[in-house]
């Protein structure tokens, strides 16, 4: 049989009495701290990185898309880019769609 005291202590306080909130506002703080140095600051420098990439593409670099598409880029506009992605094939794509630049592809040793 339970120690009827510490039923008493689980019950809590009495219900007429008010808890300080500045507990839970630390532990909501903490929370979003964690989230912004595990989630979104990694995010922020990531796209960063990737405008800083995408304003010195020039005409001749080799890019992928966000969509997969490997191309050659034979024009620059001001929001798009013109990219060959087969001999008579030409395209255009707004900046935002480049993943990055394209790796040659390793050729295997058989």
């Amino acid at each position: 049989m339970a120690d009827p005291r510490s039923l008493l202590l689980l019950a809590g306080s009495p219900g007429g009495a008010e808890q300080s909130p500045l507990p839970s506002f630390i532990l909501m703080g903490l929370i979003f701290g964690i989230f912004y140095f595990v989630l979104i600051m990694p995010m922020k420098q990531k796209q960063k990185k990737l405008e800083e990439m995408t304003k010195t593409l020039k005409s001749g670099d080799k890019v992928v898309l966000s969509s997969g598409i490997f191309g050659t880029i034979v024009a620059v506009e001001d929001d798009a880019f013109a990219l060959r992605i087969d001999q008579n094939t030409k395209i255009r794509v707004l900046k935002s769609a480049v993943a990055g630049r394209a790796e040659e592809p390793a050729t295997e040793k058989k």
